[in-house]
C-alpha cells in the first residue's frame, strides 16, 4: 500500500519513462543495513545543480533541496527548500531522468548513512521526528561517509516561503570550518562516479 504522502510524488512522475522507483515498490534499499533510520544526499544536476537532503521518517524520505549543499562549518547557514515525500527506496537511485520530466537531470548518491535523532525538550527527552518537523526544529546525528555530527533543520518561513527550511552544522568535534565537501568530494559514494560519469554511462547504454 502506497503512503498517502506520496500521492504527490507519484502525480508528478510518468514511470513509463523516468527510471525512479514509484511509490508502490517495496524493495528496501541497500543503503539500509538495519533497523535504523537511514538519510541520504543526492547531488542533482537538473535545471540548476544543487543537493537534494533527505531522511527517513515513518518509511518514506522527507526532503529539501539545498542549493549550496551541506556545509562542515556551524556559522554556514544553508537555504533548505522543502519538496515532496519520496518513497524510501530512492535512496538508491543514481541515474539521468530524461528530459521533460520532472526533475530532469543528472542523479548521484553524493553520501548517506545511519542518522539518529538527538531533538530534545526543555527536560532533556526526546522528541519524535514527526513531531519536531510539525515544531519546526529537528537536530540529527548523521553517521555518513562524508558527513557526520549534528545537524539541525530549522523552518524559517524566509521570504514568507512557507518550504524554506534552514540546513545548519552543529558545533561538536565533526564541525570544521577548514572543509568544503561540496567541491572537494564530488564521487558518488555509492558507485564512486562523479555527475559526468553516470551521464556518460546513460549515453553508452550502461
Amino acid at each position: 500500500m502506497t503512503p498517502r504522502s506520496l500521492s504527490e510524488y507519484e502525480s508528478r512522475r510518468d514511470f513509463r519513462r523516468t527510471p525512479e522507483p514509484s511509490g508502490r515498490s517495496k524493495d528496501a534499499p541497500k543503503l539500509k543495513k538495519d533497523r535504523n533510520p537511514i538519510f541520504v544526499i543526492q547531488q542533482h544536476d537538473a535545471t540548476t545543480l544543487h543537493y537534494d537532503f533527505r531522511i527517513e521518517v515513518e518509511g518514506v524520505l522527507k526532503s529539501w533541496a539545498v542549493p549550496k549543499g551541506p556545509s562542515t562549518d556551524p556559522r554556514e547557514k544553508r537555504l533548505a527548500v522543502a519538496t515532496e515525500d519520496h518513497p524510501l527506496s530512492y535512496a538508491d537511485f543514481e541515474g539521468v531522468i530524461p528530459e521533460d520530466e520532472y526533475g530532469a537531470g543528472t542523479v548521484l548518491v553524493w553520501d548517506a548513512g545511519p542518522y539518529k535523532n538527538i531533538t530534545e525538550d526543555d527536560d532533556g527527552n526526546e522528541i519524535p521526528i514527526k513531531k519536531a518537523l510539525k515544531k519546526g526544529t529537528v537536530e540529527i546525528w548523521l553517521e555518513g561517509k562524508k558527513l557526520r555530527g549534528g545537524y539541525a533543520l530549522v523552518h524559517s518561513k524566509m521570504r514568507g516561503d512557507r518550504k524554506n527550511w534552514l540546513l545548519v552544522k552543529m558545533k561538536d568535534d565533526q564541525a570544521d570550518a577548514r572543509r568544503n565537501p561540496v567541491s572537494t568530494e564530488p564521487k558518488s559514494v555509492l558507485s564512486g562516479r562523479t555527475l559526468k560519469q553516470v551521464r556518460k554511462a546513460h549515453e553508452d547504454g550502461g
